[in-house]
């Protein structure tokens, strides 16, 4: 293995291939090289308090002091995580003819990547699992209020009021007396008392609602793809990052930048190619050793920092691979001739080599 990995970076390095072009009906194997997709998650929580029908009348009927006076919504921006897709890169196409003289061994999976050579047990190994996809938001079913008909017959808000209030109380009366075993038709087993005890509690729970108000908090996700990373290809250059605002506000969450309330989330991005490498690998006299190469290449992906800040805050910060600032670099043909053909595993999401054995 070390010996097949020093030919690779002492010799063949400096012969990185460009992407190749494709000519229609010629007979070949071809795949592509892998395309980063840079995935942020961002998680929010959604605080709202919605004002009961008698609000007003809360302290004064039932004494409770914290009833819901206004409609309000909260967002709060909790976190954030980045992980990453892989795609074909349609741009870096490569093809192996089959007048090459290499055995057609190529293991390409359902995207068009190169995932192994004479090793299809790499293609079962690399299938991943989805990503996993957060859980939409489900409300729970809102319950019928047991109005009384005493509060259908009400004459103004304040009667009504007081009719639901009247009633609570009689919910409460029955529940202790049920407790107390004081009821004469009182249920004949424990089952069947539960079963009324929380019929009671749910209709005691929706009257009283009308009151306090309702308050709920539910966590949010919304995940972002960024696939169209600008990025120059120039050997040696560093990039500069590149920074996708985001907007999001506390009574709306993600929203535009024509919301003034709105805060601004910085998303960076900031790739970097691999270093190109050169040919130092001179023979006694001198002359560089020449090796003919072969059609199948792998990929040396470059890096990519991912930083994440909101309100002076940072949510995130993680370097990645990222495959299309890699250079494709062509293995060399002796590999593939010899009586014993090499089993070689790419890494999918990346391109570059994860083993090779014989």
């Amino acid at each position: 293995m070390r010996r097949i990995f020093l030919m690779l970076f002492g010799a063949v390095i400096a012969g990185a291939l460009s992407a190749q072009v494709l000519t229609e009906g010629e007979p070949a194997l071809v795949y592509y090289s892998p395309k980063t997709i840079v995935v942020v998650d961002f998680a929010y929580t959604v605080e709202k308090a919605e004002q009961g029908a008698y609000a007003e009348y809360a302290e004064a009927m039932l004494g409770i002091e914290d009833a819901v006076k206004e409609n309000q919504t909260v967002c709060t921006l909790t976190g954030a995580t980045v992980s990453t897709n892989t795609v074909a890169d349609r741009t870096r196409p490569h093809k192996v003819s089959a007048e090459n003289g290499i055995p057609l061994l190529l293991n390409i999976n359902e995207k068009g990547l190169l995932v192994g050579y004479n090793a299809p047990e790499t293609v079962a190994k690399q299938k991943h699992k989805p990503s996993s996809v957060p859980s939409k938001e489900t409300k729970p079913k809102s319950r019928p209020v047991p109005y009384p008909e005493d509060v259908l017959k009400a004459n103004g808000e304040e009667a009504q009021a007081y009719e639901v209030a009247k009633q609570i109380f009689h919910i409460r009366e029955t529940r202790m007396y049920l407790l107390s075993g004081e009821v004469e038709n009182a249920p004949a087993d424990g089952k069947a008392m539960e079963l009324v005890l929380n019929e009671l509690n749910k209709q005691e729970e929706a009257l009283t609602e009308l009151f306090t108000g309702k308050r709920s908090k539910v966590t949010k996700h919304k995940r972002i793809y960024y696939d169209h990373i600008d990025i120059h290809r120039k050997e040696g250059a560093a990039l500069k990052g590149y920074v996708y605002p985001l907007f999001f506000s506390e009574g709306n969450g993600f929203t535009n930048a024509e919301n003034i309330e709105a805060d601004t989330i910085q998303v960076e991005v900031s790739p970097s190619f691999t270093p190109f490498y050169t040919d130092d690998s001179n023979n006694a006299k001198g002359k560089k050793k020449k090796i003919e190469l072969s059609e199948i290449v792998y990929n040396l992906p470059g890096q990519c920092l991912v930083e994440i800040r909101y309100k002076g805050r940072r949510l995130a910060e993680k370097e990645i691979p990222l495959a299309q600032t890699g250079m494709d670099v062509p293995l060399p043909k002796d590999m593939f001739t010899g009586s014993e053909l090499p089993k070689i595993i790419f890494s999918e999401k990346t391109g570059n080599i994860v083993s090779i054995s014989k």
